[in-house]
């Protein structure tokens, strides 16, 4: 299993178009084969701070998100809503 924990700080006055924007992505994520989970969080402390937190069975399943439309769609506009980010894996141990 990978785990994946995408951070992003959210550009000011975009907060509710990138809330918008992320809709598709998190729902067709979640009706991926290979996906066990895929939530988005809002940091308690800073509202243009979130974090998706998503549980993949492998590698594979990686691989094929990323190469989907709804994830292409995503990158395609996540710079016009995001300031920066920070995406790191994990696998349990």
């Amino acid at each position: 299993m990978i785990t994946i924990v995408a951070r992003n700080i959210v550009k000011e006055g975009k907060r509710a178009e990138f809330l918008e924007a992320v809709r598709p992505l998190i729902e067709a994520s979640r009706a991926e084969p290979g996906n066990i989970a895929y939530d988005l969080y809002e940091d308690t402390a800073d509202c243009c701070a979130f974090c998706f937190i998503e549980r993949w069975k492998d590698e594979a399943a990686v691989a094929a998100h990323n190469e989907s439309a709804h994830f292409r769609t995503w990158m395609a506009v996540k710079a016009e809503y995001v300031a920066s980010g920070k995406v790191t894996r994990y696998r349990p141990v």
